[in-house]
C-alpha cells in the first residue's frame, strides 16, 4: 500500500462510522455515539491536512471526502431531528441544500464538463458548524449539561451558513456552466 492512500482510507473509515453512529443514536447510547461522531469529525480534518501538507491529494479523495461529510452529517441531522434534538426545519434546510448541491454537481458533470470537487470557504465553515451542532446535540442528550444558548447560536449559524453556502454554489456553478473555462 502506498502512503498516499492514507487520506482516502481515513475517509472510508469515516463512511464506515456512519452506520454505528446511527445505531448508537437510535439506541440512545449517546455517549458512544458522541465519541464515534467526534472521531469521525476529527478524521475529516486529519485526512484533509494529510492530503494537502504531504501532497497526497487525489481526484478520488476530492470526491470521497465531501460524500463522506454528506453521509455523516445527513445521518446525524436526521437522527437528531427524529429524536427532537434539532428542529425539523433545520434538518430539512440542511438536506435541501445538499440535494441542490448534489443535483447541480451531477447536472454540471454530465451536461457541461467533468466535475472537479472544489469546496468553497463558506462550505467548509458550514461543515465545521454542522459537525459542532451535531456534537452539541448528542452531548445534550448524553449529559444534559449543554447550555441552551450554545445550541441556539449554533442553530442560527448553521442555518445562515447553509443558506449562504447553498446560494454561493448555485451562483458559482451557474457561472461556470455559462463559461466552463471559469475557475474560482
Amino acid at each position: 500500500m502506498r502512503l498516499a492512500y492514507i487520506p482516502n482510507l481515513i475517509t472510508l473509515g469515516r463512511i464506515a462510522l456512519v452506520g454505528p453512529i446511527v445505531w448508537y443514536l437510535l439506541g440512545e447510547d449517546y455517549a458512544t455515539a458522541f465519541l464515534l461522531f467526534l472521531v469521525a469529525g476529527a478524521s475529516d480534518a486529519l485526512d484533509g491536512q494529510l492530503a494537502k501538507r504531504l501532497g497526497w491529494e487525489s481526484r478520488l479523495g476530492g470526491l470521497l471526502d465531501p460524500a463522506a461529510d454528506k453521509l455523516l452529517l445527513v445521518a446525524g441531522f436526521l437522527c437528531l431531528g427524529w429524536l427532537d434534538a434539532l428542529p425539523g426545519w433545520l434538518v430539512a434546510l440542511v438536506i435541501l441544500r445538499d440535494l441542490v448541491i448534489v443535483a447541480g454537481a451531477a447536472t454540471y458533470h454530465w451536461r457541461v464538463a467533468p466535475l472537479e470537487a472544489d469546496p468553497m470557504f463558506i462550505s467548509k465553515v458550514n461543515t465545521v458548524l454542522q459537525i459542532a451542532l451535531v456534537l452539541v446535540g448528542i452531548a445534550g442528550r448524553a449529559w444534559a449539561a449543554v447550555p441552551s444558548v450554545l445550541s441556539e447560536v449554533l442553530i442560527v449559524a448553521v442555518a445562515a451558513t447553509t443558506v449562504a453556502s447553498g446560494a454561493a454554489y448555485v451562483v458559482e456553478w451557474s457561472r461556470r456552466a455559462v463559461d466552463p473555462q471559469r475557475r474560482g
